[in-house]
């Protein structure tokens, strides 16, 4: 993890704020004794067992007892279907997220990450598949009240601050668009109280809802982004890489504030980002796609520790780190498709190869990373006696 993200979690800042780094959270009050006993490994999750950070009051944002929140069942995202110039930006990808947690998509430029997102909240209509949202068929909704409803309780983040903003509409009327629509303000002073206060919850004063996005920095405006996907008051929010355009300290403002936000109000985010190691402190599972593929998806943990699939080793292997001898020797891997050598007969799907760890491979492949995944395993327990 980069220095820049660490310096939230360093115990002399733990009076300051709540921690969370990744699917395993502790409170403020736990604070004084998990700093004692582990003052000297500055609470890195990845030097502590399992039974250890919980025996310290850790626990996952969605408990014990999962409970889905969003269930996709081989989706669909073609363009231009029928013509020579067809794109399967998503090609029949399954996967589901849980009340409460963060779920981290990384990929390559065009992988479909995005296109994923914005066939989520209904922006694009799926060419096939399934998409349930709390144990309902959102191709099914069609009437506008049930639009309405279903629009409140799932909002986006979008990439560009500056371009998903009006620029004719001051601060005040941007946040305030969806609390109209959705008539949650029973007068004018309510209205502008409850704009002035979302203001204050993302960082920024009152008297900026008279300005411009104009007027306003990159990461100013990426918190007016926020502030109007949470005037809804949402339980699912789709993040669209809101920290591509910011520079790094902006960047940890922005995610902090993001989980924050999650463990005041229980809101379940889907965080999509290029930043490998931002994605990793943010989230509790992660997703890796590849040309329209979910290749490969588990706890973070699992898939930074002990990665499976070959494009997501290559990912991991780009991460540059801020220590000058470990980038001398590092060495980058180039990932090939062919290296897979599948047949004709080969039946390609997720396969969970540990629990809760999927991987797209063949039948011949799932063998080899049971292998792998159990002598790394092996490996894993005879080094930590």
């Amino acid at each position: 993890m980069r220095e820049e993200y660490k310096q939230d979690l360093h115990p002399d800042t733990l009076k300051e704020h709540s921690i969370e780094d990744g699917p395993l959270v502790v409170d403020e009050s736990q604070i004084t004794e998990t700093t004692a006993q582990y003052s000297d490994r500055e609470l890195n999750k990845t030097e502590l067992t399992e039974d250890e950070l919980r025996a310290s009051g850790y626990t996952t944002h969605y408990g014990a007892n999962k409970e889905k929140l969003i269930e996709v069942k081989n989706l669909k995202q073609y363009f231009n279907v029928g013509k020579s110039n067809e794109v399967k930006a998503i090609d029949d990808i399954s996967f589901d997220i849980y009340k409460g947690e963060t779920l981290g998509f990384v990929g390559e430029s065009g992988c479909g990450k995005s296109t994923t997102g914005r066939s989520l909240i209904k922006l694009y209509d799926a060419t096939g598949g399934k998409v349930y949202f709390d144990g309902t068929d959102i191709q099914s909704i069609k009437r506008k009240k049930d639009l309405l409803h279903f629009n409140r309780r799932m909002q986006m983040i979008f990439q560009d601050p500056y371009a998903s903003l009006n620029p004719r509409l001051k601060v005040m009327d941007i946040i305030a668009e969806g609390i109209d629509i959705h008539k949650l303000a029973k007068n004018k002073q309510d209205r502008a109280n409850r704009v002035y206060e979302l203001l204050q919850t993302v960082g920024l004063n009152k008297e900026h809802a008279n300005r411009y996005p104009h007027e306003f920095s990159g990461g100013q405006r990426q918190r007016i982004g926020i502030a109007r996907a949470l005037a809804v008051e949402p339980d699912f929010i789709i993040a669209d890489e809101p920290i591509s355009a910011l520079d790094v300290s902006i960047q940890a403002q922005v995610v902090n504030l993001m989980q924050e936000l999650q463990r005041e109000r229980g809101i379940t985010f889907m965080f999509i980002a290029h930043d490998l190691s931002m994605v990793k402190y943010i989230s509790d599972r992660i997703g890796v796609m590849y040309f329209g593929k979910l290749v490969e998806i588990g706890p973070a943990d699992a898939i930074y520790n002990n990665p499976l699939h070959e494009y997501t080793k290559s990912l991991l292997s780009a991460i540059p780190l801020p220590d000058p001898e470990s980038e001398r020797t590092r060495v980058r891997h180039t990932y090939n498709p062919d290296v897979h050598a599948y047949s004709a007969d080969d039946v390609l799907e997720l396969r969970e190869v540990a629990p809760d760890h999927y991987v797209y491979c063949s039948p011949s492949e799932y063998e080899k990373h049971k292998a792998n995944y159990n002598h790394h395993k092996g490996t894993t327990a005879v080094g930590q006696l």
